[in-house]
């Protein structure tokens, strides 16, 4: 299907006579760079520049620049750069939106990805925000700032200008001009030894004289990816590098250009292309197998292509820097290895190191099979087993500079690609079928279906069992008995990234579970041991108590006279007295109008004993939540009582023990009595879903109570900072909702994390944990009062 201009006349009909003479004189590049849905695109967003009424010249900069950009990397991001433009709008001038249409292909040029164009125009938009003079100058200088920095080089040059001037205009605009020391200072420190798009084209070309065939390659940056860094990785049989590497320096040895490091990096990854004709099963290997047989997968690849091509071992060789020395940790074990199999004039007489050379030696025959690497890695990994080092798949990795994570080898057949892809998007639907009590117990049970089954049959009714069974039942109905606590439909929030600046959509997936059941014993026995306090809380609840209407004396502006008032200034104007003018009154309904939710940290920290006491944080934490609630029950405000634990951003259990609607009475009380510690603390997630449930009440003002131990961690999660700025983002998204967030924290060192989160006056840290009792239905008096 061909796309004419005269298809469009409604759409351009508003374009003045020059700019559509412009658009007449790019038509004919344009048709050669866009397919029609991207032509589609580009006339759209004629239209939409047109409507911001910046001018001719936005608009024809738009008609001449876009083509480019889309030549460099590809026409999907058209559309985003229309958008990026109309957002800008409203935050800077059209010079200088002008100015980023007019720098977008030497951006895009620079940058040789679609997706990095993409985090540049994300970048662009938060640089707004926190130096708007500087935008304008540093894009006029843009083409020099991408000769010596990537992406990444050239964020962090740009933030720490921002951060630096922050109020000082004059200087910004020197700053982002290159015109001060500071400013070229550091462009030298972040300035890379050697650019993917500079190299690029040599790469591609050696690489091509080598297989006699074409690699496509595709740089990533640190920065923006995090979950990549820069480690080169293969993925969909695309290349993907660094895109920029300093050169290779280790102590001692002669420094490795760059250059040289692309080549070698380029070379390994093409091996494993070439030589690698099926995947590798991960199924029943545990991390430490995965990791040998990584090592022997790279040496077998790395020598086969060595036979071809000789000249490639002394440029892998010289970036191996293991000695017999580095013995602390397995991954010193692995890089010993990774170099003995690629060197033989390396010395080592580990034993370990020397049955690898042995069991690969001898398996020169079989090297084209990639199930040889298998076999030598699990029987390798069998032995080093028997050392005792300790072993951590995310730290110890291979640090040979060239090497790729491997992902390219490895067949996961219990995991499905394409559904982790779309997780937190789609999920496969149940169907609740609701049944007789007939159809139940003539169905035929299927003992192996599992929370993902097709069908669920739900009685409207508990079903017990027949009363001449025995005493086995205790009067419990077979859902009690023999069934599984139900899981509610996943919750999805997103996740603040604070190294992209930018959101992760339905990153992570809240489910709500049924809280188990305690003894009431263990409350009642609360109640007891805190029975002087309760009763020296008394008169303070009754003060907090709602008094009915109130009248408000002394009003100079009121609903009503204040008869006696207006008595006494009559006296005073007879006796010559100056009269006091308030003689209003108004009636006043003294009436609380809060909704409280206290949010429990529930991880496995909890399970740990207070110092030189028997009992347990989460012991102290319930007698808390106990005496909390009497408080709350007595002043009548609505409240709620929920948990949280989690294992991983899929799994974030929610319990919720006590809700708004619900009676303080034994069901609370008993669940309070069951909750246990266990798992982690990703409390941002938790955070908006409590938010969501205080959403939902009527009351003008909303507290959220968090009772944590410690700072927000997860099994997923390696930087500490991550799910720190995440629940800082959190606290101010609910509070966009009219919540207000405290936080009790139980650990004395929370005061170097805790008021950045919820804010200098919203958090409290308890020194001596066992006064958590008392502190607590105190704190909530001063917040309410």
């Amino acid at each position: 299907m061909s796309i004419k201009l005269e298809d469009y006349a409604d759409l351009l009909e508003d374009l003045s006579e020059h700019s559509r003479a412009a658009l007449d004189a790019n038509w004919h590049e344009a048709t050669k760079v866009f397919s029609p849905r991207g032509l589609d695109n580009y006339l759209k967003g004629i239209s939409a520049i047109r409507g911001l009424g910046r001018g001719d010249s936005l608009v024809e900069t738009w008609i001449e620049e876009t083509p480019r950009v889309a030549k460099e990397v590809g026409e999907d991001v058209v559309s985003e750069l229309a958008t990026a433009s109309l957002m800008l709008a409203s935050k800077t001038s059209g010079t200088v939106i002008e100015l980023l249409l007019g720098t977008a292909a030497t951006a895009a040029n620079r940058l040789g990805d679609g997706q990095l164009f993409l985090n540049y125009l994300q970048f662009i938009n938060t640089l707004i925000a926190q130096a708007p003079r500087g935008v304008r100058p540093m894009l006029d200088k843009l083409e020099v700032l991408f000769q010596h920095l990537t992406l990444g080089g050239l964020r962090r040059w740009a933030l720490w200008g921002a951060h630096a001037h922050r109020t000082n205009y004059e200087e910004q605009i020197k700053y982002f001009s290159l015109e001060t020391k500071e400013s070229m200072a550091m462009l030298q420190k972040e300035r890379k030894g050697t650019l993917l798009v500079d190299v690029q084209r040599r790469i591609n070309m050696y690489l091509r004289a080598l297989w006699a065939r074409d690699f496509f390659m595709r740089p990533t940056s640190g920065d923006f990816e995090s979950r990549e860094g820069y480690k080169p990785y293969i993925e969909d049989y695309l290349l993907h590098l660094p895109d920029a590497y300093d050169d290779f320096a280790p102590e001692g040895m002669e420094p490795v250009p760059g250059l040289e490091l692309y080549r070698a990096t380029a070379a390994h990854c093409a091996a494993h292309v070439v030589e690698t004709r099926v995947p590798i099963s991960a199924e029943a290997l545990n991390p430490l197998q995965m990791a040998v047989i990584s090592v022997i997968e790279d040496a077998r690849v790395e020598t086969l292509s060595i036979r071809r091509f000789p000249g490639l071992k002394q440029l892998w060789a010289k970036l191996h820097v293991a000695t017999p020395e580095m013995n602390a940790t397995v991954g010193d074990y692995l890089d010993r290895l990774a170099r003995a199999l690629l060197d033989e004039t390396y010395v080592d007489d580990d034993p370990w190191i020397a049955e690898g050379r042995t069991l690969f030696a001898a398996a020169t025959d079989r090297l084209g099979n990639n199930q040889t690497s298998w076999e030598i890695g699990v029987q390798l990994a069998h032995s080093i087993a028997d050392k005792k080092i300790p072993f951590n798949p995310r730290t110890d990795v291979l640090s040979a500079p060239y090497r790729d994570d491997n992902r390219y080898f490895w067949e996961f057949e219990e995991f499905d690609f394409a559904k982790a892809a779309t997780a937190g998007y789609e999920s496969v639907k149940q169907v609740r079928k609701n049944v007789s009590v007939m159809e139940m117990i003539n169905e035929i049970d299927v003992e192996t279906a599992g929370d993902d089954a097709e069908e669920i049959w739900v009685l409207s009714t508990e079903l017990f069992p027949y009363e001449n069974i025995g005493d086995e039942s205790n009067g419990k109905s077979y859902n009690e008995m023999e069934g599984k606590a139900p899981v509610s439909e996943p919750f999805h929030y997103s996740e603040w990234d604070y190294q992209i600046q930018l959101e992760r959509p339905a990153w992570a997936t809240v489910l709500e579970k049924r809280a188990k059941l305690g003894e009431l014993e263990v409350i009642d026995a609360i109640t007891a041991q805190y029975k002087r306090e309760i009763h020296r809380m008394k008169f303070l609840l009754d003060a907090m108590q709602p008094q009915g209407v109130q009248r408000i004396r002394k009003l100079e502006d009121g609903d009503e006279i204040d008869i006696n008032a207006a008595i006494q200034s009559f006296t005073d104007i007879r006796l010559g007295n100056q009269p006091d003018p308030r003689i209003m009154m108004r009636s006043v309904r003294k009436t609380r109008d809060f909704s409280i939710l206290v949010l429990l940290d529930l991880s496995e920290s909890t399970n740990e004993t207070v110092q030189d006491q028997e009992y347990s944080v989460l012991d102290l934490t319930r007698q808390a939540c106990v005496l909390l609630a009497d408080a709350i029950n007595k002043v009548g405000d609505p409240f709620a009582i929920h948990g949280f634990c989690s294992d991983g951003r899929h799994d974030v259990e929610y319990y919720r023990f006590k809700d708004f609607d619900q009676h303080w009475n034994e069901v609370p009380k008993a669940k309070l009595a069951g909750m246990t510690g266990q798992l982690s603390t990703r409390m941002g997630a938790a955070i908006r879903h409590a938010g969501h449930h205080l959403k939902l009440q009527r009351s003008a003002k909303k507290l959220l109570i968090v009772i944590t131990d410690g700072e927000p961690a997860d099994i997923d999660v390696r930087d500490p900072q991550y799910l720190r700025y995440d629940t800082k983002k959190a606290v101010e998204e609910v509070a966009r909702n009219g919540v207000t967030t405290y936080c009790m924290s139980l650990d004395p060192r929370a005061d170097n994390y805790v008021s950045r989160i919820f804010g200098q006056k919203n958090y409290m840290v308890v020194d001596h944990v066992q006064r958590l009792p008392e502190k607590l239905p105190m704190l909530y008096a001063g917040l309410t009062r």
